[in-house]
């Protein structure tokens, strides 16, 4: 009911003074989407091992469903590159009915993570192990494509790095004209980029190379005859649900909803900055999971949303939801009318523009930067996690990228953290008035987050603390702590306090105080103990010992600093 009233609340805002002035700009828009799409649809769906058709159904529910139950105004969803990569390895392992068996439970799924709010999780993903992922996944794509750009057919492979041993354990007669025609589609689509970037890039190319093979009659394959309907011949129905092996098929669809989350969010997030719009993750889910579970039943492939066709959206004066079920009407237009137009597409270009386009998924502009600033941690997620995607399934990478970038960032937060024990400077405390000064005071600096990765490192450094009497801890500079660090503080303070001494806990922030409350110190210790900063519990020491002596030195050595008397 909840998420019910939110959407109605987003629709209303979305809708709010809608008027024929900007229906028109969602019909432009939605047009123009339609035209990017096209090709993209009929080479994902080429691409994944499925048919064009099956890229073009997914498009047109996709576009519908997502527009209209999506969380924001600018979404567009569809096949994408990065599930044309997953599709790859499930249509080996499991077949056909794997697949959309998989895409029904990746569906599920993501509205599981809608309903409970799990969008905001995906951010926590690291940056490098996404990089790493999405030019892994780009990788794939091109190994997917060598078949068709030099005109030959080998055998499948599980993983892209068993398809390339495959070329060169097996002998084939490459086809010249459709590598020709590959580096053709290329070349325009660069150029349309270079010079006319207004211009669908995709469909030019299309076109333009279509229309050079009809005329010169060349000898390479082409898409083939499109059905004139959306619901294909193959597709998913109940009684070829592999329900005694589902178990089979569960990992695909746990890839399938992440792949889907991730990009969905991502570009969400993308689409907001780009445009200042609102956008609700858990409510897009929800609509990403409701397309994935339909898109099956007609044949169509997994679906999420996709940054080119959002950002074309959002140029394009796309003001609703609109767009997108408009994108959609068009597409369904050229499968009813187009068919036999879109059957003489050589398949060469359609690699060509998978080529190009997984050259552009890779986000060239953020390894750049991490190659500039010259940080190891970012490289190892990003190699890692591209060398998984290459060498096992997807989200075995997204795993393993993930427990590597974790560790790697737990070492350099277990390196970071440092403790420093020293004895008191007043010249560090211009304005303090130290009326007498003990050796037996002692000061420890620390800083960083403590937890069990530095656990021992932090143990031993207090460890240089024990022949004072009294100890001022300074955590102004800790974070967060966790309970095995909290143990090592414990029994540091415990060996002082044995001694009869006195711990003082200065600057501590209040989700490290609600830790030390927990595991006992300031029961240890006693409330009185905590100070606003370490300069302030020295001047309370110092004021003690001035007016009562110190107990716990021998007799006079409050008057001295390391055996030298003070005047």
């Amino acid at each position: 009911m909840h998420r019910l009233m939110v959407f109605r609340r987003l629709l209303a805002r979305e809708f709010l003074s809608y008027s024929t002035n900007r229906f028109r700009q969602d019909l432009i828009a939605g047009i123009t989407v339609a035209a990017v799409c096209l090709p993209l649809a009929l080479a994902y769906g080429i691409a994944g091992g499925m048919t064009a058709a099956a890229g073009l159904v997914t498009a047109i529910f996709a576009g519908i469903i997502t527009g209209a139950l999506g969380g924001t105004s600018f979404q567009m969803s569809g096949p994408t590159g990065a599930m044309s990569a997953v599709l790859l390895v499930i249509l080996h392992r499991n077949g056909m009915i794997g697949v959309y068996s998989a895409t029904l439970i990746g569906g599920f799924l993501l509205i599981v993570m809608g309903i409970f709010r799990l969008g905001r999780y995906v951010v926590y993903i690291p940056t490098p192990v996404i990089t790493g992922f999405t030019c892994g996944i780009a990788t794939i794509i091109i190994i997917s494509q060598i078949d068709t750009m030099m005109g030959i057919h080998t055998p499948s492979a599980e993983t892209g790095i068993g398809k390339i041993i495959g070329y060169f354990t097996q002998t084939f007669a490459v086809n010249t004209t459709a590598i020709l025609c590959t580096i053709l589609t290329i070349g325009l689509l660069w150029s349309c980029k270079r010079f006319l970037p207004q211009v669908p890039d995709a469909l030019v190319a299309i076109l333009i190379t279509t229309t050079g093979a009809w005329l010169l009659a060349l000898p390479i394959d082409r898409i083939g005859e499109l059905p004139h309907t959306i619901l294909l011949t193959e597709h998913l129905q109940f009684g070829d649900i592999p329900w005694n092996a589902l178990s089979d098929v569960s990992s695909a669809g746990v890839t399938i909803a992440i792949l889907a989350a991730i990009e969905s969010l991502m570009t969400g997030t993308a689409g907001a900055a780009m445009s200042g719009r609102p956008f609700d993750p858990d409510q897009e889910l929800i609509a990403q999971g409701a397309a994935n579970m339909v898109v099956p039943w007609f044949g169509g492939v997994p679906s999420s949303a996709a940054i080119s066709r959002t950002a074309v959206a959002i140029r394009s004066g796309a003001q609703t939801r609109v767009t997108s079920i408009i994108h959609a009407i068009v597409l369904l237009a050229c499968v009813l009318f187009l068919g036999p137009l879109i059957a003489t597409i050589p398949m060469a270009s359609l690699a060509g523009v998978l080529l190009w386009t997984a050259w552009n998924m890779c986000d060239w502009q953020m390894l750049r930067r991490f190659w500039h600033a010259k940080l190891t941690h970012p490289w190892v997620g990003v190699l890692v996690t591209l060398g998984a995607t290459v060498v096992f399934d997807l989200t075995q990478a997204i795993l393993i990228g993930i427990v590597v970038s974790s560790l790697a960032h737990l070492r350099h937060a277990a390196e970071s953290a440092s403790v420093t024990v020293t004895a008191v400077d007043a010249e560090r405390m211009p304005g303090a008035h130290l009326a007498s000064r003990c050796p037996g005071v002692r000061v420890a600096y620390i800083n960083g987050a403590l937890f069990f990765g530095n656990a021992a490192a932090i143990e031993l450094q207090l460890g240089q603390a024990d022949t004072c009497h009294t100890l001022v801890i300074s955590m102004r500079g800790v974070p967060s702590i966790d309970m095995q660090a909290a143990d090592v503080l414990d029994a540091a303070i415990g060996k002082i306090i044995a001694l009869d001494g006195l711990v003082f806990i200065a600057g501590v922030q209040p989700a490290v105080r609600n830790v030390l409350d927990r595991v006992g110190i300031t029961r240890r210790i006693g409330e009185t103990q905590y100070c606003w900063d370490a300069a302030s519990a020295i001047q309370r020491i110092h004021d003690d010992i001035a007016l009562h002596g110190c107990i716990r030195c021998d007799e006079g050595a409050h008057h001295s600093v390391d055996g030298v008397p003070l005047s």
